[in-house]
């Protein structure tokens, strides 16, 4: 009896703790949502500014995918508004497209339900509604990273440590503060979530229960994960190399590595049924690979049998014949679907990894962008500051060291040991988030825009690092000391601290600095085209600028940011024609062939100086239509000088040959509207003229 009185005690006292530290994640969650908020009302002081000075905050992409929470609302029935996106013929002119296809737009379909079904609209405008939703997912990922870090360190002080640290690297962890509606800011709690999932159906020792819960939660995190994000077949991709990598290497039992490629698997096809048969998902990499894995695992059944000289055989054996037969699937896949969606992005890649030279417009326009560049030098700088890198990178070090010696078998013990107990061992959960974070760290290193899904991760593994119970024990192990518990609290206490005390009075003033909204060259266009073009209109521009047009004013566009799609991108080069130095009947004719009826010119574009010479728009186009560059500096041999002038420019010279053609309509400091005259025929002569 009093054994039964201690047990009822001790659980009451483990449940009071659970509580309590629970708490402490919501808590910082919060705080971190409160904290990207107040910075994104005070940036902008968005609560006080008209509605279309807010929905141009909406920048690029942004703005695109906001339209359609907006469409949504503004639909008489929400299957009026789904019928709207499964048949659009605004976003593209002279296209009908399926919106729920081509983009992934599910969070914008179910927030626009959500809100016509909440008692909300009498006290929270449509708008607020939406960025405070985002805002709230800032703290789910800050939760999921706490108790991802509690998982593998079996500390609440590495969760607390986790989450602190998150929020101070805030310039490297998040941009959703000005950025609020990228697919990544919707996506990444979800993958957080995913992480802390498998972290969990990893653990040694779990029962079948939990394991149960764990993959379902795995599932659910996975489906919302990728039904957020056009990247996530990438993302996936790196994650089932990790898993591949562990099973190659005996650290995770067959049976979870081939459960969790069910779960990649089935969210792959779940999406695919939600895009309506979306052929991208199909023609992925992941899904190719992941085939493979499991059609080879199938028949190389002895693979981890025999001495290491004959199992480092069969292991290259089974590598490469996963990687031919990956490769194969998805060339007959997308040979067959004739896919060609997403051939840029590979052009892209080949380019980055310095596989030849490329003049692709496409590639190009990714390459030239600073957000797909190398990492920043000033990234570190940052990161040593705020006392996480050095944490991460010893963690990282000592925990490779420890993974090849398992993986050697000298002194080390797998998922498949046999109870022989060795001074040194790694769990399985603990190597999938170290192959993890140093996949993604190579991600973040070679393309910038990465670094979020990394440097969440490396505030999480530090804490780990600084916290963990076997990290502790292989260092002082070597000390021969024996008081680790006592070690990890005051190192955590001593990094949280003065984490806390440093950089608390620099957020408090961060957070006190008000500025306002300012684009008066913009709010005048949007409110020039609302009031005074048809509503049947049809725009051509830049990408960025479409985007929030159709969002402020709902005119039909002729490309827009979203460049998933090779017709569109063909497209898009046709319609920069008018940054390039070609005629005025060449650029005329591709306008009118994208159905346009205006065509805004951006001073900002035509006399751009944001990038270096060989990266500005019109350097790409010259180099594209084989032109040679304006400007001092070097050009390739085989290009040659351009016929006419810079489109751009003479247009606004009132020459007769770009008059009769194109008739200005408004003009401000930043931008030049111009109508399309219809039916206009050049005679031959005319023709002759022109071009002399």
């Amino acid at each position: 009896e009093a054994l039964c009185q201690r047990d009822k005690r001790a659980k009451s006292v483990l449940g009071t703790q659970g509580c309590l530290y629970s708490t402490v994640a919501v808590a910082l969650g919060l705080l971190s949502c409160i904290y990207v908020a107040t910075l994104h009302e005070n940036d902008l002081w968005f609560s006080n500014i008209k509605e279309v000075e807010r929905e141009i905050s909406f920048r690029t992409e942004c703005g695109l995918y906001y339209s359609y929470y907006k469409q949504m609302l503004r639909a008489p029935s929400i299957q009026e508004g789904l019928l709207q996106l499964i048949q659009d013929n605004v976003t593209e002119s002279k296209r009908t497209i399926n919106i729920l296809q081509r983009m992934n737009i599910y969070q914008e379909v179910f927030l626009s339900i959500l809100y016509r079904l909440l008692p909300v609209q009498e006290y929270l405008e449509p708008i607020y509604f939406y960025i405070y939703t985002v805002f709230a997912l800032q703290a789910v990922y800050v939760i999921a990273l706490y108790i991802t870090s509690w998982l593998l360190s079996d500390s609440w002080l590495a969760g607390a440590l986790a989450a602190v640290w998150y929020i101070i690297n805030r310039v490297d962890t998040t941009r959703v503060e000005f950025t609020i509606s990228l697919r990544e800011n919707w996506s990444l709690p979800f993958f957080a979530l995913q992480v802390a999932s498998i972290t969990y159906y990893l653990r040694p020792q779990l029962k079948p229960l939990p394991q149960k819960v764990a993959l379902w939660l795995t599932f659910l995190s996975t489906l919302w994960f990728c039904l957020t994000w056009q990247f996530n077949q990438f993302i996936l991709l790196i994650q089932a190399l990790v898993v591949f990598a562990l099973d190659c290497l005996d650290f995770i039992e067959p049976r979870k590595v081939t459960l969790l490629y069910l779960v990649q698997v089935c969210s792959l096809l779940l999406v695919w049924l939600l895009q309506f048969c979306n052929t991208m998902i199909l023609g992925s990499l992941a899904l190719s690979f992941i085939i493979s894995v499991l059609f080879v695992k199938h028949f190389q059944t002895k693979l981890k049998t025999g001495g290491l000289m004959v199992r480092m055989g069969k292991l290259c054996v089974h590598v490469l014949l996963v990687l031919v037969m990956t490769f194969t699937i998805n060339y007959l896949t997308k040979k067959v679907l004739q896919l060609s969606s997403d051939e840029h992005i590979y052009k892209f890649i080949k380019a980055k990894l310095g596989l030849g030279l490329t003049r692709d417009f496409d590639a190009k326009l990714y390459l030239c962008e600073e957000a797909f560049g190398l990492l920043p030098l000033d990234t570190f700088e940052r990161l040593t500051t705020t006392l996480v890198l050095y944490p991460y990178l010893c963690a990282l070090a000592i925990l490779l060291v420890v993974l090849v010696m398992c993986s050697s078998g000298s002194g080390c013990s797998g998922a498949q040991s046999e109870g022989v107990e060795h001074r040194i061992h790694m769990r399985p959960d603990v190597a999938y988030n170290l192959l993890h974070t140093v996949l993604f760290g190579l991600l973040a290193l070679s393309t910038m825009r990465m670094k979020y899904l990394w440097t969440g991760h490396m505030c999480m593994f530090a804490a780990y690092g600084v916290c963990g119970r076997e990290l502790w024990g292989i260092c002082l192990g070597a000390l021969r000391c024996n008081t680790q518990t006592k070690v990890q609290i005051i190192t955590c206490s001593v990094m949280i601290y003065p984490l806390c005390s440093e950089f608390w009075p620099k957020i408090k003033e961060e957070v006190s600095e008000l500025r306002e909204f300012y684009d008066p060259d913009t709010v005048e266009l949007m409110t020039w085209i609302s009031s005074k073009t048809p509503s049947t209109a049809v725009f051509a521009g830049s990408m960025q600028l479409l985007a929030g047009i159709k969002l402020c004013t709902g005119r039909a566009l002729t490309n827009h940011p979203h460049y998933e799609d090779r017709a569109l991108r063909e497209r898009t080069q046709q319609v920069y024609q008018i940054y390039a130095r070609r005629a005025p009947e060449d650029v005329h004719r591709a306008l009118r062939a994208a159905g346009a009826d205006y065509v805004i010119l951006e001073d900002s574009i035509c006399y751009e100086r944001r990038h270096g010479r060989g990266c500005r728009l019109r350097d790409l186009l010259d180099v594209a239509n084989g032109h040679i560059m304006d400007g001092p500096g070097e050009n390739d041999p085989d290009l040659i000088p351009a016929p006419h002038p810079r489109f751009c420019t003479e247009i606004k010279m009132d020459n007769p040959a770009y008059s009769r053609l194109f008739t200005r309509v408004f003009r401000n400091k930043t931008f030049h509207v111009y109508k399309l005259k219809k039916g206009k025929k050049l005679s031959a002569g005319a023709r002759v003229r022109t071009s002399t």
